[in-house]
């Protein structure tokens, strides 16, 4: 563990929900919650003003209602959610070399390796330069963390939350921990958690007085020795910059069981496809397929069938997928499926040429789907948990709440709720005043799904001058009786 504090840690806070009231006027100062909305979904990210309410990360959908049911429930929109978080990897890549992502709003950076001077001063200095640097660029918040290690500076942003900044000096490590609960510590998940709970150890302090002895009889070797160096603060893991991916995968869980044996088989050829795109936008192939299914009573399975070499041809993927679902019974019903490729390896000659010989496969595909967008589409399962990302770029095949549309007249907008045969939307921009909502038919042709307006209204040099009425409006919540949006 380093003495100095050289190691930021930055947490953007409550991102999911945080972005949408940045994108959505209307809804700053409301109750947000982000996630899959059917009745398996799980709660991604809930605004600060839902967590009054006891919402939080992961709990299950349908008792965050329960507790919040005049919140804005919304659909996921990742794509926007990458934009912003491009943003802020990039303002972390200037100040240091070694960024370690974690996730789209969750970083590590090393000051040292960037030339930040070793003190405490010049560490405050960065923090919160950057800080006002997100706040400029995207409009949200983050909290901050600098300590001597990766453990403490995590801990740090997680006591600066939210929108702050905690620095750990040097010295004064072990009693910061000491009362914390030993949940707090990095690998302590419930497991291990209930069997130091059952040795009477609940805090940091009475890891460290267990010895280390003890903790290795309890949990083994290394996570013991592992544990007590970290309780006494002792953490040496260094920021590492890359992390190589070994696996691609994507899965979908579906709202109602899935036992028509036709409908699993689609399924899983789409979730091919699906995976395949992840693979070959990380430029990678890969030689073991992989398929998940995890069935009605919660009992899950994988198959795998490793090819003769490393492939990125989908059909190929789908084929060996197919193949592995032939051994599976599905007849008493299916909650998840997944599909995934391990073994990954670069590029090689034989895939490129398998690649070129797919061109004209998808490109009719692509028209297909484009004849069929006039039309009504049959509903898609929602995409409620998982290791991937639902492509909210594509025609949505539904009309989701939070959703971004264009209207041929009224302009940009996003969905509140649709349902027999209707969809309501909410006409504003994240610069605008909370704005009017309006109702039209499923298949209205003058609605389209749109892009995600950026949350920072772009500077365009020969703009008009703004309205003072509207600039006054900026940045600010609804005002009293601004109606939330419908709950699907």
């Amino acid at each position: 563990m380093r003495g100095a504090p050289t190691i930021l840690h930055l947490d953007m806070d409550a991102f999911y929900a945080a972005a949408e009231q940045a994108a959505k006027p209307s809804l700053r100062g409301k109750p947000v919650i982000v996630g899959g909305l059917g009745p398996r979904g799980v709660v991604a990210t809930a605004s600060y003003e839902a967590r009054v309410f006891g919402v939080h990360s992961a709990m299950a959908m349908a008792q965050a209602r329960r507790l919040c049911p005049n919140a804005a429930y919304l659909t996921p929109r990742f794509s926007l959610y990458r934009q912003v978080s491009d943003t802020v990897m990039g303002l972390l890549g200037a100040l240091s070399p070694l960024v370690e992502p974690l996730s789209l709003d969750e970083a590590f950076v090393d000051l040292e390796a960037g030339g930040v001077p070793a003190t405490s001063a010049a560490a405050r200095a960065v923090g919160e330069r950057l800080r006002a640097d997100i706040a400029a660029a995207t409009g949200l918040t983050g909290s901050v963390g600098l300590a001597g290690s990766k453990m403490l500076a995590k801990i740090a942003s997680e006591q600066a939350k939210p929108d702050g900044l905690t620095l750990i000096q040097p010295g004064t490590e072990r009693e910061l921990l000491g009362p914390m609960p030993v949940r707090t510590l990095p690998g302590v998940g419930p497991a291990t958690g209930e069997a130091l709970r059952r040795a009477g150890i609940h805090t940091v302090a009475e890891t460290r007085e267990a010895g280390e002895e003890e903790l290795v009889r309890l949990l083994g070797k290394a996570h013991g020795a592992s544990l007590y160096g970290m309780a006494w603060g002792r953490d040496d893991r260094p920021v590492v910059a890359e992390r190589d991916a070994k696996s691609v995968s994507v899965e979908d869980t579906f709202d109602v069981d899935l036992t028509d044996r036709t409908r699993v088989q689609v399924e899983v050829a789409r979730l091919a496809d699906r995976c395949v795109r992840r693979l070959r936008g990380a430029s990678r192939s890969g030689r073991t397929v992989v398929l998940k299914v995890r069935r009605y009573d919660f009992s899950t399975l994988t198959r795998s069938e490793t090819l003769r070499g490393p492939t990125d041809d989908p059909t190929v993927v789908r084929e060996a997928a197919a193949r592995l679902l032939e051994g599976v019974d599905t007849t008493a019903g299916v909650r998840l499926l997944g599909v995934g490729v391990s073994g990954l390896a670069d590029y090689t000659q034989e895939d490129l040429f398998a690649q070129a010989a797919q061109a004209a496969h998808e490109a009719q595909e692509d028209a297909e789907g484009a004849r069929e967008a006039g039309g009504t589409p049959e509903p898609a399962p929602a995409v409620l948990e998982g290791s991937d990302e639902p492509d909210d770029t594509a025609r949505p095949r539904r009309w989701l709440p939070g959703l971004d549309v264009r209207h041929a007249e009224y302009g940009a907008g996003w969905v509140q709720g649709s349902g027999v045969g209707r969809v309501t939307v909410r006409f504003e921009e994240p610069w605008s005043r909370p704005g009017r909502v309006r109702t039209f038919a499923v298949d209205d042709p003058a609605l389209e799904p749109g892009e995600p307006l950026p949350l920072i209204r772009p500077a365009v040099s020969d703009a008009p001058e703004a309205d003072p009425a509207e600039s006054q409006v900026q940045g600010q919540g609804p005002g009293r009786g601004q109606p939330l949006t419908s709950r699907p």
